[in-house]
């Protein structure tokens, strides 16, 4: 993928102290932009995972403060929109926190972007479960014009789903020139289990199952498999995925959305004995009940659109990926036991 159009580049990502956002911004590092503004408020992510470089500036914020918004460059080149309450547990205990933190951030970043002259392109970080058909028989893959319920399991889901319709809203009426990327379950190093604030549940610390696991079985504790195991996902290394939002940014059509995705179907079973191998751990797993609010079964995404237009591919298989994780874990293991203990009073209110 040809990335020189990144150099010289003014570069907003919003939400780049997150997990995935600090991933793209050393990513884009690399193509020698002029300078990539941070704004992030911190709310789920860690500032220890945003770069030390010249080129990077931090502003410390949610993208809904109108004053941030005011005083955005008027000459971006390109604009990447990672920001979200995380995640979908957490929006079930405070759906008001979602819209605040989802939808009105989206919103509000579109508006205000919709009066720059020189953007030549805005990704929008969108979520293909959110669309994927709801079932635990044998999945199809879910591709990009995918039917859309009006029912859905989390309002995370649903502000997710509002956030590409303002994105058509404003491609149609203003032209701006949005990309929507659906996401698939990325995991990777600079996942930071508890990273940011305390958001009302025990999942603000036990978010997504790859880290979740990856650091129980590092201390030897056993991986909790709902349903079984028998729930599948997409799994998508973060530096593929970092790869897969830089390739929307050059050569995605503006209007567009485009899954990034492997296109392969993993168990968490299969998942939690790929990492009990790397890590050594002997407990035995743990089959507990489906989560209540899921009902999301089993998916994979279509990566032919991907492929044919972005000239996208996810590079880093499972295995390998898991391993590198597991590694980066094992030597940041100290800043995750620190970002854990910070909540360790309100998850234990919530135990009793």
């Amino acid at each position: 993928m040809n990335r020189s159009e990144f150099s010289n580049a003014r570069i907003l990502v919003v939400g780049g102290a997150g997990f995935v956002g600090s991933n793209l911004v050393r990513e884009i590092l690399q193509q020698n932009p002029r300078e990539i503004v941070i704004i992030d408020n911190l709310l789920s992510s860690d500032a220890t995972n945003i770069p030390s470089d010249k080129r990077v500036r931090f502003v410390f914020g949610s993208i809904t403060d109108d004053r941030i918004l005011a005083n955005l460059s008027e000459d971006l080149d390109y604009a990447f929109h990672l920001a979200c309450y995380h995640g979908n547990q957490s929006s079930i205990a405070d759906p008001f926190a979602d819209h605040e933190n989802n939808t009105l951030t989206s919103l509000k970043l579109f508006d205000r972007l919709s009066g720059l002259k020189n953007l030549k392109k805005i990704v929008y970080a969108a979520a293909a479960c959110a669309v994927a058909k709801k079932t635990y028989d044998a999945p199809s893959a879910t591709t990009e014009d995918q039917p859309v319920s009006l029912y859905h399991d989390s309002p995370y889901s649903v502000s997710k789903i509002i956030g590409e319709l303002y994105g058509n809203y404003y491609s149609q009426r203003y032209q701006l020139p949005i990309v929507k990327a659906r996401f698939s379950n990325v995991y990777g190093p600079r996942e930071i289990l508890g990273a940011g604030q305390w958001r009302g549940t025990v999942h603000t610390v036990w978010r997504n199952v790859t880290p979740t696991f990856i650091w129980r079985s590092l201390n030897g504790e056993a991986l909790p498999l709902d349903n079984g195991g028998n729930t599948s996902r997409d799994f998508i290394y973060v530096q593929d995925m970092a790869r897969g939002l830089m390739a929307c940014a050059l050569k995605g059509e503006a209007g567009g959305v485009y899954n990034l995705a492997t296109g392969k179907e993993t168990t968490i079973l299969e998942l939690a004995n790929i990492i009990n191998e790397y890590t050594g751990n002997k407990t035995p797993l743990e089959l507990i009940p489906a989560r209540d609010w899921d009902r999301s079964g089993k998916r994979f995404a279509s990566t032919e659109k991907a492929e044919r237009e972005l000239g996208f591919n996810a590079q880093v298989d499972i295995k390998e990926g898991l391993h590198r994780t597991v590694e980066w874990t094992r030597a940041n293991a100290e800043i995750i036991r620190r970002s854990i203990a910070k909540h360790a009073k309100m998850m234990s209110q919530r135990a009793v």
